[in-house]
């Protein structure tokens, strides 16, 4: 394994590169939306950037059920 990570330290940069900004702002959405267990699972599931992206991209979107509305967080258009 140090092998590895010695030779490809390219490669871990450009993931690292990659995976924060989506990390950071699925996190930030979530937090901003009172979803308390999306934050937990984006914060320790570690997909190379897939889970956040399906995240923004559908799972945040979703419609919530009536009367399962977080009143500090507004739904963003």
């Amino acid at each position: 394994m140090a092998n590895f990570l010695t030779h490809n330290q390219v490669l871990i940069f450009l993931i690292g590169l990659w995976t924060l900004p989506w990390k950071g702002y699925a996190l930030w959405l979530s937090a901003r939306k009172g979803q308390k267990w999306w934050f937990i699972a984006l914060l320790l599931i570690n997909t190379l950037a897939v889970l956040e992206i399906l995240y923004i991209f559908i799972f945040s979107k979703m419609k919530k059920k009536d009367g399962d509305t977080h009143p500090a967080a507004p739904e963003a258009k």
